[in-house]
């Protein structure tokens, strides 16, 4: 298929985006959902300490995420951009140096997870209270993080050669199997958070296989021991074009481990305690997630649209998935709004039972917290698209916005005069810088395409 005749080039904006994007944002949904079903089933089995471990140990998948995105999303983008110019020879490199980064990367921290588990759970804000339940819940689930980067990462280059839905399938069965095994373990065995952990890299383990049996017939070209072998020319291309969502995912990881510490100890001088905020923190912000999937799946979805239209030089096309792409998430996100604002005691109550001061935070964690979750599609958004066009220094640019340019500082600064509430109100206006900055690039360089200008 060369470059005249490819969907992408020449099918309806709308229509493709509908194509990519719903498998996309169903994948995100399922990646979330490993961690809320385990966070559910804990919940009503073990109660808030249970919560509290699982937010302790999330940075660990966070990095998986990160390393996912860093080859998965940017090989793809590099994949994507050299088959619009008419190059596939050199497309499917990136494809297959992908694979063998994924997942030679996930055995590297499996390895790190396994060798130094205490000192990164107290790293991370473990409370002693917390660090049996986390140690048990990790010393499992490190077992599956080369299998979780390859299914998420494949995702992305599953998506890439045009087969959306298989890539949704991928990332669908897992967490069936994730969901049926956590209350057979944990309540039907009575294996608690070591069943959790089973659940979880059994699920991770069924989908990284229907990711493997995908590259194996991979309908752009039979991936061969040659595309296998890593290159810096093509792994170092793709891991710039993939270096914004893994410094996003990175800085998100940095944010949660100081915001961890932070929790901990100004929750220790406050009514709340250490382990309550804790617990809190990491449910609202698996359930902000679920909302923002729906973002970061629209954005995923737009990526082989605009690199393929980008590298035709269909600037108008690009332009067309940008903005219908903007336009949905925010949508998305004012529905979202008015859910955590209206109803955070329903929302909380899924994850299991609490004391009143319990319920009370939470509370207040979701008004002040996520108050500008109608404009949080904005900054995610701008920087997929920057990398989807090969401009990735723009795109890891506005992707550490809103993580580290503003919302760490202001962790740190805002609790020195507010106690525990200044993390909270570090959250909405760190969204809204980041969201100021991410649309004035976008527009000037939507302005650019307008001038049909690449470069400029």
């Amino acid at each position: 298929m060369n470059r005249t005749d490819n969907p992408l080039g020449v099918q309806p904006v709308g229509r493709l985006l509908r194509k990519f994007a719903i498998p996309s944002i169903v994948a995100m949904l399922v990646g979330a959902l490993y961690n809320m079903v385990d966070q559910i089933f804990i919940g009503h089995s073990i109660g808030e300490l249970g919560n509290a471990a699982t937010n302790v140990a999330f940075p660990l998948t966070t990095s998986c995420t990160a390393l996912a995105l860093l080859f998965g999303i940017g090989a793809a983008s590099a994949f994507n951009l050299s088959m619009g110019r008419g190059d596939k020879g050199r497309a499917l490199y990136y494809i297959g140096n992908a694979v063998v980064l994924m997942f030679g990367s996930g055995v590297v921290l499996a390895l790190i997870a396994e060798i130094f588990l205490d000192p990164l759970l107290v790293f991370f804000g473990s409370p002693d209270n917390v660090l049996g339940l986390s140690r048990e819940y990790v010393r499992i689930t490190a077992i599956g993080f080369p299998f979780l980067i390859l299914t998420t990462g494949g995702a992305h280059l599953v998506r890439a050669d045009g087969s959306p839905t298989y890539s949704m399938l991928c990332n669908l069965t897992g967490a069936v199997i994730n969901t049926i095994l956590d209350p057979l373990f944990i309540f039907g065995f009575g294996m608690g958070m070591t069943g959790a952990a089973l659940a979880t890299i059994i699920g991770q383990v069924a989908s990284a296989v229907m990711v493997f049996c995908y590259l194996r017939r991979y309908k752009a070209g039979p991936l061969t021991k040659e595309h296998l072998r890593p290159r810096l020319t093509y792994a170092g291309y793709a891991m710039s074009l993939g270096m914004a969502q893994c410094f996003n995912q990175m800085a998100m990881m940095v944010v949660q481990i100081v915001m961890n510490n932070s929790l901990k100890h100004y929750g220790a001088l406050s009514i709340y305690g250490e382990s309550i905020p804790l617990a809190c923190s990491g449910i609202i912000n698996k359930v902000s997630f679920i909302f923002f999937a729906f973002c970061i799946g629209i954005a995923q979805g737009m990526q082989p649209i605009s690199s393929f239209n980008y590298g035709a030089k269909q600037y108008d096309r690009v332009k067309k998935v940008i903005l219908l792409s903007m336009g949905t998430g925010q949508l998305i996100c004012m529905t979202a709004f008015a859910m955590f604002q209206l109803f955070p005691r329903q929302i909380i109550s899924l994850f299991g039972n609490g004391s009143e001061l319990y319920f009370t935070f939470a509370e207040r964690y979701f008004h002040i917290y996520l108050f500008f979750t109608f404009i949080n599609n904005i900054q995610p958004m701008s920087s997929t698209f920057f990398s989807s066009i090969g401009k990735p220094k723009k795109g890891t640019f506005l992707a550490m916005t809103r993580q580290i340019l503003f919302l760490l500082p202001l962790i740190l600064i805002f609790p020195l005069f507010m106690g525990i509430d200044g993390i909270m109100y570090a959250g909405p206006v760190a969204d809204l810088l980041a969201a100021i900055i991410s649309s004035v690039f976008l527009i000037n360089e939507i302005k650019k395409m307008g001038r049909g200008c690449d470069e400029c």
